[in-house]
């Protein structure tokens, strides 16, 4: 198959960006005809029809989606490669490093390690999305080339995809969380949200009688700290989540065999070896080790 070259592959990145012709041309200062020829003669090279061309626009075949994907993530290992190249001297780098983390992650996990990765390479500019923990979750971010690096709960609800790489960084307990003072907890309605539990979790939740079916549902476990602190009822919730928990919300131990989650990072293997993307997974470990350590 003859190669696509960079600014190929930035034209199929930007029609499934804009989804159209017309919009991606005028994103990339191109024609439409332009961007048309260009989809085409790829489309020729790799052999499938990359996008449905309607009246709506251009949508991403099955083979689009999957060609795109990989087109974000040579992309980004080319703009990683002159980054490399320009800091091999001093080791460093400097540039935007993408992440994507689910909430908690985000407000609790990435702030103190990248203090840290910013104080060794003060060149480096973070870019952290949130993403909800759902479906593809913060490793699809990566897969599809939307981020360098994901926390994401590992082997659980979002299954690492099998072309990523990562590791667990922590193993964090669920925790029974009511209104401080109750004297019934257990008597009161569940609240949950669609990210908290794994299968596993779930799993657990079906083997305790005194857990009922949640009647409540809210958007994210910090809707979820604030209803049950107003007394709105229980919840069952993952250590990272009850961080900062108010005055008004008391946790208790579930005991022994409580459940826990596994949270980690995922990379793809090209960018795990990029100074960047290695300084971050150094951080995350090391505090993640310093943390378990004052746990004990």
């Amino acid at each position: 198959m003859p190669d696509l070259a960079p600014h190929e592959l930035r034209i199929l990145v930007a029609v499934e960006r804009e989804r159209g012709f017309s919009a991606a041309a005028a994103a990339l200062g191109m024609t439409q005809s332009a961007v048309s020829h260009s989809v085409r003669a790829s489309e020729r090279k790799i052999g499938a029809v990359l996008f449905d061309r309607g009246r709506r626009g251009a949508t991403p075949t099955a083979a689009g989606t999957r060609a795109v994907g990989h087109a974000r993530r040579i992309l980004r290992l080319l703009d990683a490669m002159g980054a490399e190249a320009r800091g091999a001297a001093g080791d460093t780098v400097a540039g935007p490093l993408r992440i994507a983390a689910f909430r908690s992650a985000a407000l609790h996990l990435l702030p103190p390690a990248l203090e840290r990765l910013t104080a060794r390479h003060p060149g480096i500019e973070p870019q952290v999305r949130v993403v909800r923990e759902l479906g593809r979750g913060a490793a699809g971010e990566v897969a599809d080339g939307h981020a360098d690096l994901g926390i994401a709960t590992i082997g659980t609800t979002s299954p690492e995809p099998s072309e990523l790489v990562g590791g667990v960084l922590v193993e964090e307990g669920y925790a029974l969380v009511h209104p401080a003072g109750h004297p019934a907890p257990r008597s009161l309605p569940l609240v949950d949200w669609a990210e908290n539990c794994t299968s596993y979790t779930r799993a657990w939740w079906a083997e305790q009688e005194w857990l009922p079916k949640a009647t409540v549902e809210a958007e994210d476990d910090g809707a979820v700290l604030s209803m049950v602190g107003s007394g709105f009822g229980m919840a069952v919730m993952p250590e990272l989540s009850l961080n900062g928990a108010p005055a008004t919300i008391e946790i208790t131990d579930l005991g022994p065999d409580r459940p826990t989650r596994s949270v980690g990072y995922v990379t793809t293997p090209e960018l795990a070896r990029t100074v960047a993307v290695r300084s971050l997974i150094r951080e995350l470990r090391a505090l993640a080790v310093s943390d378990s350590r004052k746990s004990e």
